[in-house]
């Protein structure tokens, strides 16, 4: 396993930390136990939750097992979504946050968590009101770091230059949805985060299990995966993805690296993005520990520059004009000449 710092944080973290969506849910307790123990055998050190996964028995199943190992991993969780159903049973108020913080410490069984996440913007709070709770939290111990989760770029700009101002404890991680599937985070909440310091944190890396060539394009999905269970499933539905050509070309380059590596297919998409950019920690989500053992063969493994150059030109989400496209590109540089030569 290699490592790598939490953003600009002094904190060190695996290059990829285990999810724990599925924990309760789709992975029972003895499963998810399993898939924990497995992971730190294999140098893994972050463990990413929410209270909101599996309506908190994700923390629960979590905090069980932190009772009963030695291991020292860095823990992450989140607030924001619904916890209840009052009104301020969700957003990121000091009131709704303050609870939400002290049951996950409560679930988890802890009292300090390493990274606590916004899991999404909440236009209803003055952000001014959440960010001075996040710095009070800092303050008092109950969390080293603070981070985001599924903000735009606008949105986390915002955010940081708040923080600024205020010179309170800076972010250290945006969690976003990125994979060769979606590319799009690299227009503008890519360069924020680099302009930042913020360290990125990829949910979905496997697209949703579409980069592990399970799903055929001609014949609708079955049996007990995520998308034969309800095919129309969220981001990865089956019945959009499939009449997508750039889905059909990025898998076809995906299994043709696969193949010459004598691979998985869901090694070389971690792979991939592993290595760009701003990557801090990829988030590793299984069913099962036959799953997981396959994502962790990636964990020392690179692409060459001409298989990256492949996935990169098979996935290129292709911005149509200014200012994401080749006009736009180009003017982003200059030599340090200057003039018109």
């Amino acid at each position: 396993m290699e490592y790598r710092t939490l953003g600009a944080s002094g904190a060190v973290v695996s290059t990829y930390a285990l999810g724990t969506m599925t924990f309760g849910n789709e992975t029972d307790e003895a499963g998810s136990h399993a898939q924990l123990d497995r992971y730190v055998e294999a140098g893994g050190n972050f463990v990413d939750t929410a209270d909101v996964y599996t309506a908190g028995v994700s923390e629960e199943i979590v905090g069980r097992w932190l009772a009963k190992t030695s291991a020292d991993v860095v823990l992450a969780t989140k607030g924001r979504f619904p916890t209840g159903d009052g009104p301020n049973d969700v957003g990121t108020s000091r009131r709704h946050l303050r609870k939400a913080l002290d049951a996950s410490l409560q679930r988890l069984g802890v009292e300090h968590i390493d990274l606590y996440q916004l899991h999404a913007w909440d236009p209803v709070t003055p952000l001014e009101e959440t960010l001075s709770f996040l710095e009070d939290a800092v303050r008092a111990g109950k969390i080293s770091y603070a981070g985001l989760s599924n903000f735009t770029g606008w949105q986390l700009q915002k955010t940081c230059d708040l923080i600024a101002y205020r010179g309170w404890s800076p972010l250290v991680t945006l969690q976003p949805q990125y994979n060769l599937l979606v590319r799009e985070i690299e227009w503008e909440i890519v360069p924020a985060a680099q302009e930042n310091g913020l360290g990125l944190l990829p949910w979905s890396p496997l697209g949703g299990g579409w980069l592990t060539g399970k799903y055929s394009f001609d014949e609708e999905p079955a049996g007990a995966t995520r998308l034969g269970e309800n095919p129309d499933r969220g981001v990865e539905s089956w019945y959009r993805r499939s009449r997508n050509q750039r889905v059909r070309d990025v898998v076809d380059a995906v299994r043709e690296i696969a193949d010459a590596r004598g691979i998985s297919m869901a090694q070389v998409a971690l792979a991939w993005l592993v290595d760009r950019p701003a990557l801090t920690s990829v988030i590793l989500g299984a069913r099962t520990l036959e799953q997981l053992d396959d994502n962790l063969a990636a964990a020392d493994l690179h692409l060459t520059p001409e298989q990256t150059a492949k996935l990169d030109e098979a996935s290129d989400p292709g911005a149509a004009d200014y200012p994401y496209g080749g006009p736009g590109v180009a003017q982003r540089g200059r030599p340090i000449s200057g003039g018109r030569a």
